[in-house]
This record gives C-alpha cells, structure tokens and sequence, in this order.
C-alpha cells in the first residue's frame, strides 16, 4: 500500500502544474463560499446576541412614539406596574457607530442583565463617570477613545455597549428621556389599568412583531447561494484537473492492478490521496476565506443596518466550527469532483487499453448523456416555475436553468464552430476550425465556468440597475414634499404648524400607528387629501376614483408586500381593527418587509384617536427650505436630524442602496476571477498534450509565433461564443430574480430594464480575461524549442 500511494502521489511531482491548478481551484472554490457562510455566522450571531441582551426579545413592552416622561415612568411604579426603563441610541465614535443602551439595574428581572459578573459592592456601574458593558472585540476597537472605562462581558452584541439608564442618558445628550418601558413582571393586584394613568404609552408585544432573523433570511439566503454558486464555478476547475489526472495515471493504474494490487485497495489508495489534497486547498481556502469575509464583513454590516435596521459587528470572531465546516466543503467538493472518475476506475477491466484516452465529453455517448442531462434540468427548472409559491422553488428553478445551460454549452458550441468551419478559405483556416473543435472538449469545463460567471454578473448586474433605475423614480415620487419635520410633544407640533402656516404652499400630517392587517402585524398611516398624493404618489393597482374613496373614509390604500403575500387587490377587502375596508389601490413600498395601509386622515382620526401628531411634511419653495430650516432649529432646540429635506433624505437612502450591493458586486468579480483562473488552468493542462497536434503544422510552414497567435483567437472566440450564449440566459436569470425570488423574499416586484451598454463592456471583459488566461501558454508556444516539436516525430507519436 505504502508503494502504491508513493506510485500515485509521483504523479503530482511530475506535473506540478496540474497540482497548483488543482490546489488553487479547490481554495478558491472553499474561500468563496467558507467567507460568505462566516459573513452569515457572524450576522446571526449579532442577532441573537442583540435579542438577548436584556431579555427584552421575551417581554412585551411600552412606547409612546416619542420620549416617555420621567413622571410617566414613576406613575407606573407607584401604581404597581412592574416597569423597567431603556434609553437606547447610537453614538459616533472613532472605532464606528456605537449602540448605547441605558437601564436600571434596580428593577432589571433577574438574570437578563450582565450585571451579575460585577464583584459585590462595586459602584462603578453607577456611579460617574460609569462603566460601560461591552463585548470583548468591542473594548479593542474601542481603546484609546474618550468614553467611560470599558469591562469586556460575554454576551453583549458587538458595537454594543450596557450602561446605567443615567450614564447612557448623557453620553446621548438626552438627559431624563425613556424610549421604552419594559414589562418584567404582572401587575400587583390592585393595580389600575395602564391607559388610565398613561394614555399615550402602547404596548407591543414582541411575539407579533417580525423577527430580525427571520427578517434577514432572504438577504443570507442570497448570499448563500452566490456562494454555492461560485463553490461549484471552483470546482469546475478541480474537476477538469482530476479528471485529467485520472486519465494521464490509466496505464499506473492497470500496472498496480497487475502487480497484485487489488481493485478496493486501488480506489481506498485514490480517496486518501484526493482527502490529502482536499485538507491541504481546504485549509488553504479557508484562511482566504476569512480574509474575504473581513474585507466584505463591514458593508454586509452597513446593508443590514440600512435595510433592517439589525446591528451586526463589523469584525470577525474565530470559531472552531466554522474552520471544521470550511474544510468539510473542501472535502465534499473534491468527493463530488472525483466521482465519476473513481467510478471509471473502479469499473476499469485489468487489461483495459493503457491509452489515455480523450474528455470524456468527446465521445458521442458521453454528448448525448450530457444532451439529455441538459434537458432534465431545464425540465426541473420549468416544474419548479409552475408549481412555485416559494424562496425554495425559485433558488430549484434558478439552479436547474443555471445548470442546463452549462450542460449544454458544450453540444451548443460544438454545433456553432462546426457551422463556421464551413467558412474556411484555404487548409489553414480549416486547421483553425478543426483545432478548436477537437480542443474544446478540455476546455468544456472551464468555458462552463466562465458561462455561469458571466450569466451571474449578467443577471445581479440587471437586477441591481433596474432597481436603481425603479428606486430613484419611487424616492422622488414618495419624497414629494420639500422639507418633513418630527417634533417632540403635540403642542411643540402645534407651534411649529402654527408658526410656518402662512409661509408655505401646505402642511400634511403624517399620523401612523400600528395595528393588525389582515390577521398580520402591521402599520396605518393617515393621509391628507392633497394633490401631492394624487400626482405623485406611486400606485400599481388601482380602482377608479381611488383617491376620493380614501379620502372620503370608504376605501384604503395597501402596500404591495401585504397585496402580493395576502392576495388582495383592488375590490378585495382587509380587515383593520374591526373594520372590513375595501382596498381601493396597491402601492409600492420598496424597502418595508412588513404590511402596511393608507386610511383617509379623518378615518384615521377616529379609528386611532390617540396616535402621536408629531410628524408632517411641508410644500414650499425650494429657495426658503435653508432658512426656514435654521428658524426652527434655533426657535425650538430641535435636534438637527428631526428636520429633514427631501435631498438629504435621498441621499441617504442612495447610500444605503449602494452600499447593499457592494457584497453581490465583489462576489461578482471574484467568480469572474475564479472562470478566468479555469481558463487558464485548462490551456496550461491541454497545452502539454498538444503537441501531437502541432508538430505536424509547425513542420509544415507555420512559425511558433503563428501558432501561439491562433491559440489567442481562439480563446477569445471561444469566450465571446460563451458571453453570446450567457447573455439570454443571464438575461432570464435577472427575470427569475426579479419576478420570482424578490417576490417571494421580500414582497415587491420590480421592472425589468435592460443596459445594452453594460453587457458590451461585460462581453469585452470576458474577451479580454480569455486572453489574459491565453496569454501565458501561448507565449510557452511561442518559445517552445524546435528539438521538442522534433521529438513528436521521433517517438511516433
């Protein structure tokens, strides 16, 4: 055995390209998709940990759409309401935004607090200037800052700090504010109602609102498909440099099998030396992995906060389990890469022919399996659309259509080359044509590699634009007003409408307040009848005379999320409260995963009589939005980001958009990367068996110049044949993501557009990385010696 196994493992000696093109496949393969499983391992992590903080996930609690009153909180206590306050709020540091939460540790419930790590007797919590509570990557990030001390507690949420409700109060600039008042316990007996001594306050119970797991799963579940989807874009390379390496060893293998060594122990010999390999590209490709996911790990972070509002740490924790899975995939994928050929071997006869033999997609048997394995594929894919109706059935829909056009690319190709054959004009030109075909079965694999990527980028590439394209119109449509301002108490809104009333074109209140819609938890808003909702407001289901309906109270207005996961459109009714409103119109809502409803503002005010009147946005001229702005700020010591314009608020929601598909983008460009690296590797490993083929060209009048320049036009109209036949299936991937898995994932659909101009440049990309990834073998070509040619000849090969 240990014969054998030296046996086997001198092959990789002998070729060590073929071992660095297995080893970098399989590493890069395990580094995409290990460094996004740890970008999802990391996020899910930041969520539980931000549920348990405090416990609060379990409780229900109070709000009151504003800052609760000191005195409020005290009027519940005295009464025998078992209440807890918390001030929470984002603070900027140098090290990033930090999440402040403020408590009081006296009316905590036992054991949901990290208070219990403090020695007896310890003030320091307390007392100023505090302590603040934080996880152990976040004291590092947080040294030399000007914050109170820090104590590293196992538990609190990264970019998280506990504190004292008062500590926490002024480190926000928001002395003696409460935002929300926690339930911890029943009430005492003799207790009365909440409502009777706070009428403002309304409670939540946690148990009905979406959790920020759940929320968040269509985007993991995203980015884990782009994972999958560049794992198997890897493996195309560790299956073209087995596949190559088990025909090269045919005449070893039926050597040691007429020496005496058995076929099991053969095969057994074969697996540890592919497990060997998988450990060692494994390990490899999960440190890269790692250093992927720390570059990538802050913007995921940035997009969840943005779209989610889900605080997730901006570094990386090392855990054991996550290193055991990464090399775990390794060793799955070099399994899955090898099968067929540990299959071949087992099944070889003991006096099978020792010539290595061509791909195995060059024989017309293997061609028609692979037809009919096209077709099974793209029948899968068609069961899934027509049965549809989840995350599930798409992600089966989208992998059987990626997958059957992989499979096909090489019987489409072959057809296409042997049709432009017909165009030859002299033997030199028939020489390209018949090369080309008789090299594209070693290179089927890699050109597979580069159909996906570029149907990926196609695709995600499609979706992102039509969604900028369709958001910029939505933001200048729903972002109508000129100025939107937020006070602190009714009679400070009062003022300030009083105040500008005669300096503007119109106020129009916006009241909300959360209810159930259609058996969900969701949220009302009222609306003015005022010809900015007529004109601008953006409506993809309507009945006629809609805006009268709404405003008369006998119809209301639902988001598209509750229209497309309840099935209710226009003439369908939902029921609000005790309500059964016909609906009189969907809106878009892009962005909100949770169900909401428009209701006519003096509807609103009778359905939900004690909802905030805080909020309202302002039509004026856009010239007076500066100083009107500053008038206010001065006038009432409002904080700055209570008055916002309508470009700020663009802005913003710009920034977020971009920085949500930065993760996509670059996971874009790296499987790119990875097809051109299976080109590469594919020519590196075919051009050492060329040479059969080219001598006899070369001997005849071709110089090695000549030759190496064909292999480059060859590699580039292979890769822009490939770009011609990714481009429809890209284009029906951008369809499926839109129509289909944006649907099920978040609740809205979006346009498809099309960006002609993007796919030139994508086309001429591929054509430039083919050319890249020729470049190397054809300048080996170029400058092999005239004895090796020669030598062809003397062995009679």
């Amino acid at each position: 055995m240990r014969a054998g196994l030296s046996a086997l493992l001198s092959h990789w000696r002998r070729h060590p390209i073929q071992l660095l093109t297995l080893i970098i496949g399989l590493a890069t393969a395990t580094a995409l998709w290990s460094g996004v499983q740890a970008i999802n391992a990391e996020a899910r992590a930041s969520y539980a940990a931000a549920s348990a903080t405090l416990g609060d996930n379990a409780r229900p609690y109070l709000t009151s759409g504003g800052p609760i009153p000191h005195a409020t909180y005290i009027a519940l206590r005295r009464a025998g309401h078992q209440v807890t306050p918390l001030t929470e709020g984002t603070l900027d540091t140098e090290a990033g935004p930090l999440r402040i939460l403020g408590l009081d540790p006296f009316t905590q419930a036992p054991g949901e607090t990290f208070l219990d790590g403090l020695e007896p007797g310890d003030t320091s919590f307390l007392a100023p200037p505090g302590q603040l509570l934080v996880a152990p990557q976040t004291v590092r990030a947080l040294e030399g800052s000007a914050l109170p001390p820090r104590m590293a507690v196992e538990g609190v949420a990264p970019d998280q700090a506990v504190a004292d409700i008062a500590i926490a109060q002024g480190l926000l600039n928001r002395p003696g504010e409460i935002d929300r008042l926690i339930i911890t316990g029943p009430a005492s007996l003799t207790a009365p109602p909440i409502s009777d001594i706070a009428p403002g306050l309304r409670l939540t119970d946690p148990s009905d609102e979406v959790d920020t797991a759940r929320l968040t799963d269509s985007f993991h579940l995203n980015l884990t498909a782009f994972g999958l989807l560049s794992f198997a874009v890897g493996l195309f390379i560790v299956r073209g440099a087995i596949g190559l390496a088990f025909e090269q060893r045919r005449p070893v293998f039926r050597t040691l099998r007429a020496l005496g060594l058995s076929r099991s122990v053969l095969i057994g010999l074969l697996s540890v030396e592919l497990l060997i390999l998988a450990l060692l590209a494994g390990a490899i490709g999960v440190a890269l992995g790692w250093l992927i996911a720390a570059l990538l790990l802050p913007d995921v972070a940035a997009t969840l906060r943005g779209l989610y509002g889900a605080e997730v740490g901006g570094s990386l924790t090392l855990k054991p389990v996550w290193w055991v899975s990464g090399l775990g995939i390794a060793v799955l994928g070099t399994g899955i890469a090898a099968l067929a050929s540990l299959w071949q071997t087992a099944r070889m006869p003991l006096l099978a022919p020792a010539r290595p033999r061509a791909w195995a997609l060059a024989s017309e048997r293997a061609m028609l399996g692979q037809a009919l394995a096209a077709l099974a594929c793209g029948a899968v894919a068609l069961v899934a659309w027509a049965l549809g109706g989840s995350l599930l059935a798409g992600f089966v829909m989208l992998g059987g259509m990626l997958l059957g056009a992989a499979l096909a690319l090489p019987l489409i190709l072959h057809r296409v080359l042997g049709l432009l054959s017909h165009t030859s004009r002299g033997p030199r030109s028939e020489w390209f044509w018949g090369d080309a075909r008789q090299q594209l079965p070693g290179l089927t694999l890699a050109l597979m590699a580069l159909l996906l990527a570029l149907s990926a980028n196609i695709g995600v590439g499609t979706m992102v634009s039509s969604f900028r394209l369709t958001f910029i119109g939505w933001l200048d449509q729903r972002l109508a007003a000129e100025l939107y301002i937020r006070a602190e108490t009714d009679t400070q809104a009062r003022e300030i409408e009083a105040m500008i009333s005669d300096r503007v074109d119109a106020i129009l209140p916006i009241r909300s307040a959360p209810t159930t819609l259609g058996g969900q938890p969701g949220e009302v808003y009222g609306v003015a009848d005022h010809a900015t909702y007529r004109d601008h407001w953006p409506l993809i289901a309507r009945s006629p005379g809609v805006w009268d309906t709404v405003a008369a109270g006998a119809a209301v207005l639902i988001n598209e999320q509750l229209a497309r996961r309840a099935d209710l459109w226009p003439g369908d009714q939902v029921k609000i409260g005790d309500w059964d409103a016909p609906i009189g119109g969907v809106y878009s809502d892009y962005g909100n995963p949770q169900p909401q409803a428009m209701i006519g503002l003096n509807r609103f005010a009778q359905m939900f009589p004690e909802a905030p009147d805080l909020r309202f946005g302002v039509r004026m001229p856009p010239e007076g939005i500066a100083a009107l702005r500053r008038e206010i700020l001065d006038r009432f010591v409002l904080p700055a980001d209570q008055i916002s314009d309508q470009r700020a608020i663009k802005d913003l929601s710009l920034g977020i958009f971009e920085r949500t598909f930065t993760v996509t983008a670059a996971l874009n460009v790296l499987t790119l990367g990875v097809a051109g690296l299976a080109i590469l590797t594919s020519l590196l490993t075919i051009s050492t068996m060329r040479q059969p083929q080219i001598a006899p060209v070369w001997a005849l009048g071709m110089t090695r110049r000549q030759l190496a320049a064909l292999d480059l036009a060859r590699a580039a109209l292979l890769a822009l044949l490939t770009f011609g036949l990714a481009l429809p299936v890209g284009l029906a991937l951008s369809w499926v993501l839109l129509a289909v898995i944006n649907v099920e994932a978040f609740g809205w659909r979006l346009p498809l557009h099309l960006f002609p101009r993007d796919w030139l440049a994508l086309g001429a990309l591929a054509v430039v990385a083919a050319l890249i990834a020729a470049l190397l073998p054809a300048l080996r070509l170029s400058r092999i010696p005239p004895s090796e040619l020669l030598k062809v000849f003397a062995n009679e090969r």
